[in-house]
């Protein structure tokens, strides 16, 4: 019979009696542990009990339960001395050590709570949001958290938590996951734009349903399909699937075409701000601009973070708030 076997069956070695050690509760065994390793440690109940915290009958009644348990005598006791039985010594020598693991394991998780944050985070972005603004951020937060290492994972992908054992996520859109929790950063403009060239030759769309007209660069996402472009028409949202003239898998090179007057484009305010600011990019139909997105920082839950991550989004929800995404106000309404 294998040890795990003896374990859960609990057979009994004078075989008048069968006691499953793990039978009892969980609470209770570890409780006896915990004192019949502190009783060894100090040699008497009454420094074990000063050690633990609770009085010196708790401590004895735990140790009482667990000799009980292994139907063993663990300690030898007179009214002066307390000392380990051979059974008790060769139980201390092989349980003590990983007692100390478990407290030392507990204490651990304390300092990891209220100590100097430390550890690894490990981050998930899509690619032009981890690029354009997180990446820029993490020297400032490594100067501010030194014992904090990290990890920054560039994906378009939707971010798995659990499986890619992620600690924070930087989203963009809308969150329809209810089983994370979703900070917003801030509103996600979403922008037509197109150069100037582009717009001397060809004009820029009044309304959505002008762009049938016009040359439309796209962006495909990592499961196929096309992005749909999005308006706000007489405050309903309205979906619109262009007929590109150029498609590409990168929101970047989408923003390169656009650049090179290939066409027009919806993409994010954060990406072209700066463009539109220097001239190199013209904004159309500002007016069907829609106001339901944002920026989000994700996270599984509130409950028990770490140290290191909460600083973490503290840190980069107070610098990503301060920095200026928003597009002229004349382009933008």
């Amino acid at each position: 019979m294998s040890d795990l076997e003896i374990l859960e069956r609990g057979i009994e070695l004078d075989g008048t009696q069968r006691a499953n050690p793990l039978s009892a509760s969980f609470a209770s065994s570890y409780a006896g542990i915990m004192a019949f390793v502190a009783v060894a440690s100090e040699g008497n109940f009454a420094k074990a009990a000063q050690r633990l915290g609770i009085g010196r009958s708790a401590v004895s009644r735990n140790v009482s339960k667990l000799e009980a348990q292994l139907n063993t005598r663990l300690f030898l006791r007179t009214t002066r001395t307390t000392t380990l039985t051979r059974e008790g010594q060769r139980f201390y020598d092989n349980c003590h050590l990983g007692v100390t693991h478990i407290v030392d394991a507990m204490r651990e998780m304390i300092d990891l709570r209220t100590g100097p944050p430390s550890g690894l985070v490990r981050i998930s972005s899509s690619l032009c949001f981890g690029r354009r603004v997180v990446a820029p951020l993490l020297e400032r937060f490594s100067k501010v958290y030194p014992g904090i290492d990290l990890e920054l994972l560039l994906d378009d992908r939707p971010t798995d938590f659990v499986s890619d054992d992620i600690d924070v996520a930087f989203r963009n859109g809308r969150i329809e996951d209810s089983a994370i929790v979703g900070k917003l950063l801030m509103p996600m403009q979403m922008i037509m734009v197109a150069s100037p060239a582009y717009a001397q030759e060809y004009g820029l769309p009044e309304t959505p349903d002008d762009l049938v007209a016009h040359q439309c660069i796209n962006y495909r996402f990592w499961h196929g399909r096309l992005f749909e472009w999005e308006f706000n028409v007489d405050g309903q949202l309205r979906k619109y699937q262009p007929a590109p003239r150029r498609t590409f898998n990168d929101f970047e090179l989408v923003l390169d075409a656009v650049l090179q007057g290939q066409g027009i484009a919806q993409t994010a305010g954060y990406l072209v701000r700066e463009h539109i600011a220097a001239g190199q990019l013209v904004v159309a139909m500002p007016s069907y601009a829609p106001s339901d997105r944002g920026h989000y920082l994700c996270y599984l839950s509130r409950q028990h973070l770490p140290a290191r991550i909460r600083v973490f989004i503290d840190f980069m929800t107070d610098a990503i708030r301060a920095l200026d995404f928003r597009c002229d106000g004349d382009a933008i309404t």
